[in-house]
């Protein structure tokens, strides 16, 4: 059903230079792979990679390649199927690291990967083309992760959601436990975003701003990625 040579430029300019025709073209055999043949991926199609099914968070994982927030598209929720286009968008944000990459290799890697040009346009206080700091792109997709409600802040709820799930496959941890964690968190991110806080002030939430912010000064990119380049069916993400 065609090869990915012939793919449009903008298509191939989702990613830097650094990644070859030949990646491209493994990335567009392992699509195929996960469609059978097919020109779309549903998530079912997603249940064929085995490392995925004891990943805590795999719902996230396989959510953030439907959420039409990380395909930049105008409209909000979910797309029912997604297209190698899309599934390129996705990877792009989570091109892995390699083990063998020198310094030097990891610094131009993360030069590429620094856009600013994530997301659709901000919706109701989300991350959006207005932001000031140039940003891994995979940071607005990890976002989206937390916020579930689409509301482009993520809650104490929301946040206590993800560590749960985070923590759900550590038997030695109660969820009361994981609640702790949570919180505490939610209390630092506070004070990093906005200080000392009155008595009757209440933190509502981690708006992308505040996000950045917590992030700033951590390698993301050697933090997290999710690979699906093995024909094989591997997949990582952590």
């Amino acid at each position: 059903r065609g090869s990915a040579r012939g793919l449009s430029p903008p298509i191939t300019s989702l990613f830097p230079p650094t990644v070859t025709s030949e990646q491209i073209e493994h990335l567009h055999r392992r699509f195929k792979q996960l469609s059978q043949d097919q020109l779309t991926i549903r998530k079912e199609n997603f249940d064929s990679i085995p490392d995925l099914e004891f990943n805590p968070i795999r719902g996230k994982i396989v959510h953030a390649f439907f959420d039409k927030r990380n395909l930049r598209r105008e409209s909000d929720g979910l797309a029912d199927e997604i297209n190698f286009e899309d599934f390129l968008t996705i990877m792009s944000y989570f091109r892995p690291i390699e083990m063998n990459m020198d310094e030097e290799q990891l610094e131009r890697l993360r030069k590429d990967k620094l856009r600013c040009e994530p997301c659709p346009a901000p919706r109701r206080g989300g991350p959006g083309r207005g932001c000031p700091h140039p940003a891994p792109l995979s940071l607005p997709v990890l976002f989206h992760m937390y916020d579930s409600d689409h509301d482009g802040k993520i809650t104490l709820q929301e946040y206590r959601n993800v560590v749960e799930e985070l923590l759900s496959g550590n038997p030695h941890l109660e969820k009361e436990s994981a609640r702790s964690i949570a919180d505490g968190a939610m209390m630092e991110a506070a004070t990093i975003c906005v200080g000392h806080m009155g008595p009757d002030q209440v933190y509502e939430g981690i708006t992308f701003e505040d996000f950045l912010k917590m992030w700033q000064g951590i390698d993301i990119e050697t933090k997290m990625h999710v690979r699906f380049l093995n024909v094989d069916a591997i997949a990582h993400c952590y």
